[in-house]
C-alpha cells in the first residue's frame, strides 16, 4: 500500500492506511513475534543491542527485525518505515502493559498458558509435528514456551489496558458523516464487487451395506496391525483418506480441550494407552482407527487411518431431491433461507454461525477471490435473490456433498460512499475515534514513565522523538 511513486501518492496512501487501521493500531504487529525463533536463519548474525527501554523493560533490535520477518512470512506488506512503526507500537505496548500492572488488570497465568498452548499447537500443525518444530526452532517446546511466555503476558496485559481505554467509545451517525466528509475525494478507496452468498449443504449418507463393508475393512486393518503384518505408518500412507495427515503417517498432535476436534475422535484417542490401537469408531468424517503414540497430560500425539464410506449415484440423487424440496419451501415463502439452513444443513457451522460465507474481516461480504471455483462458475446465472439448483461439490476434506447457493446481494465496483459502505465508514470513524482517545491517554501518561530510545534509532525514526523529548507534542 505504501509503495508510492510521488509525494502526493504517498500522502494519499498514508491517509488511507491511517483511516483503515488507525494511527495507533496498537497490537497490529506487536507479536515480536513469539515464534520468530521457529524460522532460524543460517545467515550471518548481526550483533543484537538494546534500542529502547520503558521502565525496566527493554526492546531489542532483534525484536523489531523478527517482527518484520514474521509479517513478510505471513504474506503481509511492510511499509518503507515499517521498522519505525513497529518500534512505536513496541513502546506503546510496554506503556500499556506497565499501566495494566499498576491498575491490577486481571490476566491470569492460566490465560497465558492457554494462549501459549494454542500457539504451539498451531505451529506444530503448520510444520508437521513437534519434532519438526523443534528442529526448525533449534529449541525444545519447553524452551520455546519459556522464551515466549513474557511476550504473551505483555500482549495480554497491553490488550486489557487498551480495552479499558477504548471499549466504551461509540460513534454517532453525525460523526460518521463528518469523518467521511473529511476524506479527500481522490483518497476514497476503490472496492471490487462484493457478494453475500449463503449455502445449505447436505452430505449424502452411504448405504448400510457399504458402511458395513468399510467397517469390515477397518477391522481387518486392526488385525493386520496387531499381528505386525504391516506397520501403522505404511498402512496410513496407503489407505487413509485424510489428505491432511496421510503423508505424515496419519499423525496429529491433539489437545483434550481443543474444540475443533471431533468429540468422538477426541474421546476415543484419550481412552487409549500408549501404543494401543482403537477399534474402528465413526465420527462425522467417516471411520477411524486411532493409535496413541505418546501422551503428556492433556496433550497427545496420535496416528489415525480414515476411511470414508463412498456414496453412490442413488445416494447423491436422494440428497438432491431433499434440497430441491427445501429450495421450493424457501421460494414459496414457507420459511426463510436462514431458518432452512438451521433446520436442514449438515454443515455444523451453519447451526451457530449462520449459512453465509464469511470474508477475511468476518463480515458476510466476500470478493470473488474468496470463493471456490464451483461457486464462481454459477454466479453469472444468478441474480440477487436467486437460489441455485442443487449441485454436487467436494469439501476440503474430500467429502462429497450437495448444496444450494443463495445470492443475497451483489455490489458493483465503486468508490467508497456512505450509501453502499456505511458500515465500513462507521468502522473507520470508530477506529479513528478510538485512536484519538488512545493518543490522549498516552499524552497524559508519557511523563509518568522512564523512556529511552537509542540515538541511532531516533535519527532513523523521527516519529519516536515524542516519546523521549516532548510529551506535549505527542
Amino acid at each position: 500500500m505504501l509503495n508510492h511513486t510521488s509525494e502526493k501518492d504517498e500522502r494519499k496512501s498514508l491517509f488511507i492506511f491511517e483511516r483503515m487501521f488507525g494511527k495507533k493500531a496498537v497490537l497490529f504487529c506487536i507479536g515480536f513475534l513469539v515464534f520468530s525463533c521457529a524460522q532460524a536463519q543460517p545467515t550471518k548474525a548481526i550483533a543484537d543491542k538494546i534500542i529502547g527501554v520503558v521502565g525496566d523493560n527493554i526492546i531489542l533490535y532483534s525484536d523489531i527485525q523478527n517482527s518484520i520477518s514474521d509479517i513478510i512470512r505471513q504474506g503481509g506488506t511492510v511499509p518503507e518505515n515499517g521498522a519505525c512503526l513497529i518500534m512505536e507500537q513496541a513502546l506503546i505496548s510496554k506503556i500499556l502493559m506497565l499501566q495494566a500492572q499498576k491498575d491490577s488488570l486481571p490476566v491470569s497465568d492460566e490465560e497465558v498458558e492457554a494462549e501459549l498452548d494454542q500457539k504451539i499447537r498451531f505451529y506444530i500443525n503448520q510444520f508437521g509435528g513437534r519434532k519438526e518444530l523443534e528442529e526448525i526452532a533449534g529449541k525444545t517446546i519447553y524452551q520455546i514456551k519459556d522464551d515466549a511466555r513474557p511476550t504473551i503476558k505483555e500482549q495480554k496485559l497491553a490488550a486489557a489496558m487498551q480495552r479499558k481505554i477504548v471499549d466504551n467509545i461509540r460513534i454517532t451517525p453525525t460523526e460518521v458523516r463528518a469523518f467521511y466528509d473529511r476524506i479527500p475525494p481522490d483518497s476514497l478507496p476503490f472496492f471490487e464487487t462484493e457478494l453475500e452468498i449463503g449455502q445449505i449443504i447436505v452430505y449424502p449418507k452411504a448405504s448400510r451395506e457399504i458402511e458395513e463393508y468399510v467397517l469390515g475393512e477397518m477391522n481387518n486393518y486392526k488385525k493386520q496391525l496387531e499381528s505386525k503384518k504391516t506397520d501403522f505408518c505404511q498402512l496410513a500412507r496407503l489407505v487413509s483418506e485424510d489428505p491432511g495427515s496421510k503423508d505424515r503417517c496419519g499423525q496429529y498432535e491433539i489437545n483434550r480441550n481443543e474444540k475443533s476436534w471431533d468429540p468422538v475422535f477426541l474421546s476415543t484417542a484419550f481412552r487409549l494407552k500408549e501404543g494401543e490401537i482403537s477399534y474402528p469408531v465413526k465420527s462425522k468424517f467417516g471411520y477411524h482407527i486411532i493409535q496413541m503414540v505418546s501422551r503428556n497430560g492433556d496433550d497427545a500425539v496420535v496416528r489415525h487411518i480414515l476411511r470414508i464410506p463412498p456414496v453412490t449415484a442413488d445416494d447423491i440423487n436422494q440428497a438432491k431431491k431433499k434440497l430441491d424440496s427445501v429450495r421450493s419451501k424457501i421460494l414459496l415463502g414457507e420459511m426463510s433461507f436462514n431458518a432452512a439452513a438451521s433446520k436442514y444443513s449438515d454443515e455444523e457451522s451453519h447451526k451457530f454461525a449462520g449459512p453465509f460465507i464469511l470474508g477475511r474481516d468476518g463480515s458476510t461480504r466476500v470478493t470473488i477471490d474468496q470463493l471456490d471455483k464451483d461457486i464462481v462458475a454459477i454466479l453469472d446465472k444468478l441474480k440477487p435473490g436467486d437460489i441455485s439448483q442443487p449441485m454436487l461439490f467436494e469439501s476440503e476434506q474430500g467429502k462429497k456433498g450437495v448444496r444450494i447457493i443463495y445470492l443475497k446481494s451483489r455490489t458493483e465496483p465503486h468508490r467508497m460512499n456512505l450509501k453502499d459502505d456505511y458500515s465500513k465508514v462507521a468502522q473507520m470513524a470508530l477506529e479513528e475515534k478510538k485512536a484519538k482517545a488512545l493518543d490522549k491517554w498516552l499524552r497524559e501518561k508519557l511523563s509518568a514513565y522512564y523512556i529511552m530510545v537509542d540515538k541511532n534509532t531516533l535519527e532513523e525514526c523521527p516519529l519516536l522523538q515524542k516519546f523521549v523529548y516532548s510529551p506535549k507534542g505527542f
